[in-house]
């Protein structure tokens, strides 16, 4: 569930105003520092799409005292090293810090002597399960004036065809690549998450002038889903099935519509109709009615 978030203005916004303009990749190292401050102890990793695909924040990430796992997609042309070899005893100048170029990832995934492992990820983009072939090994990630930065990176094919195969990398060399491509996995939950805010909470169409307004409200909002969510799976561990179904295909779990639909008949049935003890004349209504008024109402809210 969301906790933290930064307003990021874009590079246009920037200019126009004559600010700085301070990368995407920069707002991750920031937030990812702040959370490593917080829980200086705990393993963290970070999941991130291509974007964050940076060297100079993978570089920091595995730069400090205690490790930030960084975990996001990988080029097929990316280049790749081996290590760099040690140094003789006597040599002069300046240490290396890559080895030999390694082939590509696309020449790898065509190569048929690549060894390719079957492995079962689940809640594959909303599936239970999916089979995958993946083949994973260790190099040295280099560009021309930028970090030399060491990752694993894990190949992944599809062995029905239904999507081209795409890499993954991650900082942590000793990571298992099952356990990296589940990591992985998640991330789709997080972009359900921010389709559900903008859709139900009115995350992308906030009406404020300024950004210390929007500072304020965006965290909010995202802390609204997070209260929903547990205020839901409360209800849920108490009653099981507590959610509409449709008939034309059966849910195994709410979603959020279904999450704020329950918290908002909780909260009206207390509220709403409590009894009034000063109330002198009452009209009895049958429990059957109301909740079927309730649910109904907190739905088409």
């Amino acid at each position: 569930m969301p906790f933290l978030s930064a307003l990021a203005p874009s590079e246009c916004y920037a200019a126009a105003r004559g600010k700085w303009h301070k990368k995407l990749t920069e707002w991750a190292w920031q937030l990812l520092l702040q959370v490593r401050r917080w829980y200086p102890e705990r393993e963290i990793v970070a999941v991130a799409d291509s974007t964050y695909a940076s060297l100079k924040l993978l570089f920091r990430c595995r730069s400090l005292s205690r490790p930030v796992t960084f975990i996001t997609r990988l080029r097929l042309d990316a280049a790749l090293y081996e290590p760099a070899p040690p140094r003789k005893p006597g040599q002069i100048g300046r240490p290396r810090i890559k080895g030999e170029r390694l082939p590509n990832l696309s020449a790898v995934a065509k190569d048929p002597s690549t060894s390719w492992k079957s492995a079962k990820i689940a809640n594959w983009h909303g599936e239970r399960e999916r089979m995958v072939e993946i083949a994973s090994a260790t190099a040295v990630w280099y560009s021309t004036g930028l970090f030399a930065v060491p990752l694993r990176w894990v190949l992944i094919h599809d062995p029905q065809g239904e999507f081209k195969t795409q890499a993954l990398l991650c900082t942590d060399l000793d990571a298992d690549p099952e356990k990296i491509l589940s990591w992985f996995a998640r991330r789709w939950q997080i972009e359900a998450t921010f389709q559900e805010v903008r859709r139900h909470l009115g995350f992308e169409t906030q009406r404020q002038w300024s950004e210390l307004a929007i500072r304020r409200t965006t965290p909010a909002l995202l802390g609204l889903f997070s209260l929903v969510t547990l205020l839901a799976h409360r209800q849920m561990r108490q009653r099981a099935g507590a959610f509409r179904q449709v008939a034309w295909y059966h849910k195994t779990h709410p979603t959020f519509s279904d999450a704020l639909a329950l918290v908002r008949k909780e909260l009206w049935a207390q509220e709403t109709f409590w009894g009034s003890s000063e109330q002198i004349d009452m009209v009895k209504v049958p429990r059957v009615f109301v909740e079927r008024l309730t649910d109904a109402v907190c739905y088409a809210a």
